[in-house]
């Protein structure tokens, strides 16, 4: 590896032990999707570079797990500080690397801050239990201790949001940590890096590096780190799920999804339409909490499908920092493609294709990866446009005769990340919220992201592992619980047998 550097505007650089560095080796390309020219270019990382990392992390570890939960508390409390006063400059990146809008892009970077503001009070978060003489003389407690070198492989949609459900909460607990961003997006990170090294990390606790599978595959099989959360597809978070298992590791592994909003004939059908509209067409649709399958049930789905095709054809489609954008492009070429060739499959398959958004053209941005607002009608469950995760501004709505039977289609959906249900009806909501199969659930709401107090996960194939992120679960992932008995004898004390102790 070269010595440190300061960052260069054509190559982002890896993380390691508290600088910059660019190693030798392969090189990716990032994007500005809008325009689809190369911006910067990304190393992407090797064993060796992996194995640099994992032990500055390894090295770093005991100091920090010895650091008090108050001096852990404060460097947190500066970071978030850092974060507020750099958060326009965040989202930039994101928006030049990823597409989204600025404004969009500012809100991510928000919900990620608030994961952030809860890790500050890890003094709470951390405290343990005590009963007093469980026993004659004897009494037990909890502590909850860090697991030692954790990991993040975090996806394109969210470069800031996503790494700052893991490594804050990680770090807080007492672990070091490194990061895996994407390779599309990997900007946001090192910026991240670099305001946690001013609000006082020590180097070490916290690494980025940059890659493909070669990276991801080094991180699963390296026997320094201990723990790893990631957040993609379900085919790959299955797969991460699986190495992680057979090599010993603590994983939580949250995969794909198809959100489903409900729609009832008594709802607002205006505030519904809008509501759906935001929750499929923003951030043109890459969102694991998008609302990309509505369910319109009885009366309701006629009116509602004109209300989305009306509202859809004014979405604004540009470049993420031109002003009244809506929505921007997708984040690469080769995704735009795909995304475009469901649209394709949808209408070979006999969905009634209600808006069309291939053929979107924006002026001065002709080879940037645009795909307008596209709207399916009359789907049914065996059709591609249902059945794979499009992730992507395709929105699909079927119809059913009643509350149970989509409910019933809700819950024959292999994924379980987020749903919603619109309707006036309290016992219609409660019973959606009781028997839904899902792990995310609005009433009213479209897009239920928690709040960071709260945890973030699915079901079924949106998740692999026990834990979601964030909220005490990210508490309980990133700790072992210890149980400590304890006795002090004295000379009334009788000594102990051979027989199993039993207290009483």
């Amino acid at each position: 590896m070269n010595k440190p550097a300061e960052l260069k505007l054509d190559t982002v650089p890896v993380w390691i032990n508290g600088n910059a560095v660019v190693p030798q080796g392969r090189m990716g390309e990032v994007y500005n999707p809008a325009t689809g020219q190369v911006s910067r270019r990304v190393p992407y990382c090797d064993k060796d570079v992996i194995d640099k990392a994992a032990r500055a992390a390894a090295a770093a570890y005991p100091a920090w797990r010895d650091a008090s939960i108050l001096r852990r508390a404060r460097v947190m409390q500066r970071f978030l500080v850092l974060l507020q006063e750099n958060q326009k400059e965040v989202a930039t990146l994101i928006s030049q690397e990823h597409g989204k809008t600025l404004p969009d892009a500012m809100g991510s970077v928000q919900r990620g801050i608030e994961v952030v503001e809860f890790a500050c009070g890890i003094p709470q978060l951390l405290k343990g239990e005590y009963s007093e003489n469980v026993g004659t003389g004897v009494d037990t407690h909890t502590v909850r201790q860090p697991v030692g070198v954790c990991a993040g492989i975090t996806p394109f949609n969210f470069p800031a949001m996503v790494p700052m459900w893991m490594f804050p909460m990680a770090i807080a607990c007492g672990n070091s940590f490194i990061l895996k961003p994407s390779e599309k997006v990997p900007s946001a990170s090192i910026l991240m890096a670099r305001l946690f090294k001013e609000a006082g990390l020590p180097d070490g606790v916290f690494n980025v590096v940059h890659g493909d599978k070669a990276a991801v595959d080094a991180i699963l099989n390296h026997p320094l780190v201990n723990a790893v959360s990631f957040v993609g597809s379900t085919p790959i978070a299955k797969y991460i799920y699986e190495t992680c298992a057979r090599n010993g590791k603590r994983v939580q592994a949250l995969g794909g999804a198809k959100n489903h909003a409900v729609v009832l004939p008594d709802a607002d059908l205006e505030f519904t339409a809008d509501a759906l509209i935001g929750a499929a067409y923003g951030s043109a649709g890459e969102r694991c909490m998008a609302i990309s399958a509505v369910v319109a049930v009885g009366a309701a789905a006629d009116p509602l499908v004109k209300l989305l095709e009306e509202k859809a054809k004014k979405i604004k489609v540009g470049p993420g920092d031109r002003d009244g954008v809506d929505m921007g492009p997708l984040v690469s070429g080769p995704h735009r493609d795909k995304v475009r060739s469901y649209v394709d499959a949808g209408v070979k398959e006999g969905a009634k294709l209600v808006l069309d958004g291939r053929g979107q053209k924006v002026a001065g941005c002709e080879d940037g990866y645009f795909l307008g607002a596209t709207l399916f009608d009359q789907v049914k469950p065996e059709m591609t446009i249902y059945r794979d995760e499009i992730f992507g501004p395709v929105l699909v709505v079927l119809r059913a005769r009643t509350l149970e039977e989509a409910i019933a289609i809700v819950n024959a959906n292999p994924y379980g990340n987020g749903t919603a249900i619109f309707t006036a009806s309290g016992g219609a909501a409660r019973r959606f919220e009781d028997e839904v199969q899902v792990g995310m659930v609005g009433i009213n709401v479209a897009i239920p992201v928690p709040v960071a107090f709260y945890s973030f996960g699915g079901w079924k194939n949106s998740l692999f592992g026990d834990l979601h992120a964030h909220g005490m679960e990210g508490v309980k992932f990133y700790t072992r619980t210890k149980v400590i008995t304890t006795r002090w004898p004295n000379q009334q004390t009788p000594a102990p047998g051979l027989n199993m102790p039993t207290l009483g």
